[in-house]
């Protein structure tokens, strides 16, 4: 390759804010693999946000980036897939597997899309050093004529209408709202963005913690869950940032607490044994570090704390034992233990519900591959 701007490059980053701020330049958030597309010629590489290469994992954007990108251009967007409920990040994630056949396979089965929403390079031209106003133009104009599955993101300078889109795109599987100083550089690496996310709380059923890296007298992570309908404890995600001191305190605490798996409403190692694809889920390695160990310490499901989320994926009708209940996005953020609460009362009904929205509402055409796998 040889372009004006090469890779690797670490995207530009946003950082919170809890309103969205007035006189910039709105997106809706996408939930997704954020990636930067470099394009010249026949030559396609996508990098992903910790600048690994992700172009093996997604052979069809390959051939999308060659017939619907300009032929020289580096695009920063973000990959994801849609599905008949949203967007589909647990999907997204089976996309990251080692085995070329099973990555043409789910190529196929669950074909992803790249949304494009800022321009570091055309041509023989670097845009880094442009403001953002103009490479959004520069960009719109470059993909007027791209069909699925590249995406240019909705875009606006409007506040009702990004307010809007916060309250309703939620239900489409979406985040939240980014805004961009119209003015603003290109800046790798730098939080100069602004991501206004959903905020919420939820009292959760403590079943499980994993040790902290540093030894086995200090508490990494807890486990949550939420009780179903039918009296089931789901796994809904961890939190895990605590000083070091209450990781200490908090082992010493939860000692009596803790149970045998046969005792317990997560024997997942039962699970993966009859399931090995669940492996990468319970206790069989990260997707994302193949080293690093998820297996758990388990605990009489008598606790509760209060949590902070932003996210909510999964669908409700699935199976918790093939991970498919809905359960945090990211990892939530301790708030309050709840003494007062009965663990059987921490069920899904807490939770908000957002408005069904549909993605094609978003971006027009976006879900027209999962209409045509029926």
């Amino acid at each position: 390759m040889d372009l004006p701007v090469m890779s690797p490059v670490s995207p530009m980053l946003s950082k919170p804010v809890t309103s969205i701020p007035a006189g910039m330049s709105y997106e809706p958030k996408w939930d997704g693999f954020r990636t930067i597309c470099f394009r010249d010629g026949d030559d396609v590489e996508f990098g992903s946000r910790n600048e690994r290469p992700m172009t093996r994992y997604f052979p069809e954007l390959v051939e999308a980036a060659r017939a619907e990108l300009p032929d020289r251009c580096v695009v920063d967007g973000e990959i994801v897939i849609a599905g008949s409920a949203g967007l589909d990040f647990e999907a997204l994630q089976l996309r990251l597997h080692p085995a070329a056949s099973r990555v043409n396979m789910l190529a196929e089965q669950t074909p992803a899309a790249f949304i494009a929403f800022d321009l570091l390079a055309l041509g023989d031209e670097d845009y880094t050093t442009r403001p953002f106003a103009e490479r959004r133009a520069a960009l719109a104009e470059a993909l007027a004529d791209a069909d699925h599955p590249i995406h240019l993101t909705p875009a606006t300078t409007d506040l009702p209408t990004a307010q809007r889109w916060f309250d309703e795109f939620e239900g489409a599987g979406l985040d939240g709202v980014v805004a961009k100083p119209l003015t603003l550089t290109y800046q790798p690496d730098k939080r100069v963005m602004l991501k206004i996310k959903h905020q919420r709380t939820a009292d959760c059923v403590v079943a499980g913690y994993r040790v902290h890296k540093s030894g086995a007298d200090a508490i990494g992570s807890l486990l949550l869950g939420l009780y179903t309908d039918d009296g089931e404890l789901a796994s809904v995600g961890v939190i895990g940032a605590f000083p070091m001191a209450t990781r200490r305190q908090l082992f010493s605490e939860l000692q009596p607490l803790v149970t045998h798996f046969d005792d317990h409403p997560w024997n997942w190692a039962a699970q993966v044994a009859a399931d090995p694809e669940l492996a990468h889920r319970y206790g069989g390695g990260s997707r994302w570090n193949a080293g690093k160990d998820l297996s758990f310490v388990p605990l009489r499901p008598e606790r509760v704390v209060e949590v902070r989320y932003d996210h909510m994926e999964g669908r409700p009708g699935a199976s918790a034992a093939t991970g498919g209940r809905p359960r945090f996005r990211h990892t939530a953020q301790f708030n309050r233990w709840r003494p007062d609460r009965d663990p059987r009362s921490c069920t899904y009904a807490q939770l908000d519900q957002p408005l069904t929205f549909s993605l094609d509402d978003v971006v027009p055409g976006l879900t027209e591959p999962h209409r045509r796998r029926g």
